[in-house]
């Protein structure tokens, strides 16, 4: 009979999840969207840690030390009390770190898999959401990345995450602006003010609920006016230069509105369905150029599919 050592050898997982885009404007910490481009993971139990790391920001993600995907895995089995079991991990990453595209939540969220999987913890969806949203401080990123489509969700006071799940009505193409620079998720929250007043706060429950009509109706229609916001893009925008500059093409060139990505600093856009979205990414290249800005423009849609996994043991 095999052992149970050599069967955990043995054991295996893949798994997928992709990027996210959280606030969508006025939504601040209470909404996301995933969009349809991954991080990948294939993990195997071994005698020793180790990473291969493929895609974007290899040093990053092949750096060893200090890596939050496995100081994740650690931590949930330390907690559960639960043998580390070590890891070779093979990376492929298409999703730019550091740039509010919802990476540190993929990489917690494949932590907490990889831990539940490994340590035999049982975990249902909700419990691995919740535990990704604590990390985290907020549920919108890790909602939409487990789950797909476009999450609203908030933390309850006994630290549950409470989530609703959406799938869009109707096409939702979208072009994504990334700048070279990164931007911390806490240098962005420092230059958000302690107060609001009633006026702005009132503005943003406005439109929130506005913004969840129009992808519920399929209303792209809605989204220009659905899109302002007054809690945190206005403080964020000297921090994140392609937001003013990107918002100046709402209403024109196929553009239905702009907003920025998680904390920034990249910028979200949202194109008219009928328009050719390769056309209005070279109209928004040469607006950039013609200010001065550059940034990589990467083509996506909503994805309804959200983390998916497969494994052997």
């Amino acid at each position: 009979m095999p052992s149970k050592t050599g069967n955990a050898k043995r054991s295996r997982l893949h798994i997928a999840l992709p990027a996210t885009s959280a606030n969508l404007g006025p939504a601040f910490d209470a909404a996301a969207l995933a969009m349809d481009f991954y991080i990948e993971i294939d993990a195997r139990a071994v005698d020793k840690f180790s990473i291969r790391a493929t895609g974007r920001d290899q040093a990053i993600c092949g750096k060893l030390d200090d890596h939050l995907i496995l100081n994740t895995y650690r931590d949930v089995l330390a907690s559960a009390g639960r043998d580390v079991t070590p890891l070779a991990l093979r990376i492929h990453n298409d999703i730019p770190v550091g740039r509010g595209c919802g990476s540190s939540a993929a990489a917690r969220l494949a932590g907490i898999a990889l831990a539940a999987h490994f340590g035999k913890l049982g975990w249902s969806a909700a419990q691995i959401i919740g535990e990704a949203s604590r990390r985290e401080h907020h549920p919108d990123n890790a909602a939409a990345c487990w789950m797909g489509g476009l999450a609203v969700a908030r933390m309850s006071a006994d630290g549950d995450a409470q989530i609703a799940c959406i799938r869009p009505k109707g096409k939702w193409p979208l072009l994504l602006a990334v700048p070279e620079q990164s931007l911390s998720t806490e240098k962005a929250r420092c230059v958000l003010p302690a107060q609001y007043s009633s006026a702005d706060a009132v503005t943003n429950v406005q439109n929130s609920m506005l913004l969840l009509a129009a992808f519920t109706e399929g209303r792209p229609d809605l989204l220009a006016a659905a899109l302002e916001d007054r809690i945190h893009q206005p403080y964020r925008a000297a921090l994140c230069p392609l937001l003013p500059c990107l918002k100046e093409l709402e209403g024109n060139e196929g553009i239905l509105g702009a907003a920025l990505s998680g904390a920034g600093p990249s910028v979200l856009i949202f194109l008219d369905p009928r328009a050719s979205a390769q056309k209005v990414r070279r109209s928004v290249a040469a607006h950039l150029e013609r200010k001065g800005l550059t940034a990589e423009l990467l083509l996506t849609s909503i994805t309804l599919r959200g983390a998916r996994s497969t494994m052997e043991s």
